[in-house]
């Protein structure tokens, strides 16, 4: 018989689960929310609990002291119930960060010459049927199909079954008028075959819009846009971060946690709950309801699409890389779970590889990569990074992992985005002393992305970092010394900061941040190699995706993340993958030039290339160890050092 303990948490509920149940396993019984960014690996040490009461099993204790095991803490991934126990669960941190919405609705215009009636494949039809009689003994559905074949140019019709059911009622109730909504094809399959998604009473003023949602599932960030079909118009706009953040930071943590015992299930219905709340908010700000949208389009990296569908994705952490599916068929919103129109078509579009997903090939479709003359790299910077290079005759891509510290992960003052983030820095060269910006002003509580890029690159030109990434302590200031970490950089003294402690850069901060950039660089210096195209050649860089939008151009060259070209070649997007989404939602032959992109895209495998180590390798240094690829930074070094020598 299975012994069974009750778990009481501090100010929450209690439960009762059976002895070995994870803490982890507890708290979500219970409606306790414990995030899990490392997916419950014990790597992140940010699941500490601490046992007030009784005492817990502890299968490894990962980032504990064996003083912090002997006072009660526990990291819940790791920590099991063997006893009656009270747990006390710290505050858990509040994801408030910066979100992409500055870009307003006003701004997106639909695209030129939108036609609905020649791109989009839902149509509304008013229909005024003639009612049966002695004479006339056709079925309802029969009738019903004989006035859309008046209307609209197909060869038979389907239904739901439950649209079937209630067809006869609201034929009889409605005096035998009612508004067809009918899907006259999808995108791939263009005539002879229509499918009725929704009957509504009556008639329907022409005016009334027909909404369709476009839905970028980000790792970190779900964006959403909803659009009136008729007009192409995007009405209303949302974003908000990925519950999923919870159970794990990046894909990797997400797809382990995906293996464990409900895992796949909890990471889905996730996603679905932010999904959900940004229809909400969507469809409130245009007094309209989430069951009014008939149609969506979904892109995302290949893992969240898995995710989403809950199909096994333990496969595309796994050599060789395989996804369980690139390219998804159309589905029904039911099917998914999604709360839009039960019978509303929901297109996850195609992606190439487990690393290169529909995120990128919407894209490129939105950057107009694939039309362009000029060859042109186009990337998307996050904990992956994804590039392309090519033009309208040719695309190849490929993937690298730059890791989470561009997003202030793995960096001891980091932090995202949000509020009280450093996000601009400057180091005076003769003093050494910063000045900063902070987001929504006040006192800095860390650095997010775009600040450690512009600290590295200010400290590297003032001669505090060298080369190689080594912090100098023979400077004459008190903002360099020697830490915990090893030799740090204090850009806020405790005094100056919210929580009371210093903002430092250490020597391993500056090593996690140079093994990222590196990897961007050597990812986009392999795939110009592989084609035989020279980088000083590029003549326009892309940017999408949030990392572009915040980030100092020139110090982002200047330590050696982005190629040193003229800086008008570089163009920064927003998410390109909400906007490839939106395109393919409006025009189905938007959404076939997706497909033929994803198809005719080559994917270069890094983690097989030899020569990808070897560039990451000489790229692992500021700027470089090829000094003579970036022109720009030499003579801006050469100018820092003649200010130090006449100091």
């Amino acid at each position: 018989m299975t012994t069974k303990h009750c778990v009481q948490f501090v100010n929450a509920a209690s439960v009762t689960v059976a002895s070995g149940t994870l803490v982890t396993e507890a708290a979500r019984l219970a409606g306790v929310e414990i995030l899990q960014p490392c997916g419950g690996q014990g790597r992140c040490g940010r699941c500490l609990v601490k046992a007030t009461g009784g005492s817990l099993h502890h299968r490894g204790t990962p980032r504990l002291k064996s003083a912090d095991v002997r006072a009660g803490y526990a990291l819940a991934c790791h920590a099991a119930i063997v006893s009656p126990v009270t747990i006390l669960v710290p505050p858990q941190e509040r994801i408030v960060r910066r979100l992409m919405t500055e870009r307003t609705a006003l701004e997106i215009e639909a695209p030129k010459g939108y036609d609905p009636a020649q791109h989009q494949p839902i149509q509304r039809v008013n229909l005024s049927l003639p009612p049966p009689s002695l004479d006339d003994q056709t079925d309802d559905w029969s009738r019903l199909e004989t006035g859309l074949r008046q209307a609209i140019n197909a060869e038979s019709f389907r239904a739901s079954l439950p649209l079937i059911r209630k067809l006869g009622s609201l034929l009889r109730d409605n005096n035998w008028q009612l508004a067809a909504l009918v899907e006259t094809d999808t995108w791939d399959r263009p005539g002879g075959h229509a499918r009725v998604v929704n009957l509504c009473p009556g008639h329907v003023a022409s005016e009334k819009p027909l909404w369709g949602a476009a839905i970028d599932i980000g790792t970190t960030t779900v964006t959403l846009w909803l659009v009136d079909l008729r007009t192409g118009q995007v009405c209303s706009q949302a974003a908000d971060y990925n519950d999923q953040i919870a159970r794990g930071e990046d894909v990797i943590s997400r797809i382990i946690y995906a293996t464990k015992q409900d895992g796949a299930q909890e990471l889905r219905e996730l996603v679905l709950l932010t999904i959900h709340k940004l229809l909400r908010t969507a469809c409130q700000r245009v007094d309209a309801d989430p069951a009014d949208v008939v149609k969506a389009t979904v892109a995302g990296n290949s893992t969240m699409i898995h995710l989403l569908l809950e199909i096994p994705a333990s496969s595309i952490r796994l050599e060789p890389f395989i996804t369980g599916i690139n390219q998804p068929p159309t589905l029904r919103a039911a099917e998914i779970g999604l709360d839009i129109h039960p019978d509303a078509t929901v297109d996850c579009l195609p992606g190439i590889s487990s690393y290169v997903g529909a995120d990128i090939t919407a894209g490129v479709l939105a950057s107009g990569v694939n039309q362009q003359e000029a060859v042109t790299l186009f990337m998307d910077i996050g904990t992956n990074g994804e590039l392309v290079l090519g033009n309208r005759e040719w695309l190849v891509a490929c993937a690298c992992s730059a890791g989470p510290a561009f997003e202030g992960a793995g960096v001891v003052s980091g932090m995202r985005a949000t509020r009280g983030a450093i996000e601009e820095v400057w180091v005076n060269s003769r003093t050494y002393e910063p000045t900063y910006r902070v987001i929504g002003g006040g006192k800095p509580r860390g650095l997010c992305g775009s600040g450690l890029i512009a600290l590295l690159a200010e400290l590297f030109l003032a001669g505090v970092i060298d080369k190689s990434g080594n912090i100098r302590l023979d400077l004459p200031t008190a903002r360099v010394r020697a830490g915990p970490h090893g030799s740090e950089y204090v850009v806020a003294w405790a005094g100056e900061t919210r929580h009371k402690r210093d903002v430092v850069l250490t020597r391993v901060d500056v090593d996690n941040l140079l093994r990222a950039k590196a990897a961007i660089y050597a990812g986009f210096t392999v795939l110009a190699e592989s084609v035989g195209f020279p980088l000083d050649a590029l003549q326009q860089v892309f940017i999408g995706g949030a990392f572009g939008k915040y980030i100092h151009l020139e110090k982002a060259i200047q330590i050696g993340l982005l190629p040193d070209l003229p800086l008008e070649s570089f163009r920064f997007l927003g998410n390109t993958s909400v906007q490839g989404a939106y395109l393919a939602l409006l025009d189905r032959g938007a959404r076939l030039a997706i497909k033929e992109i994803g198809s005719s895209m080559s994917y270069l495998e890094l983690s097989a290339s030899n020569a990808f180590y070897d560039a990451f390798t000489s790229a692992l240094f500021l700027p470089h160890t090829d000094l003579s690829r970036f022109p720009t930074v030499q003579a801006a070094m050469v100018e820092g050092s003649e200010h130090v020598h006449h100091r």
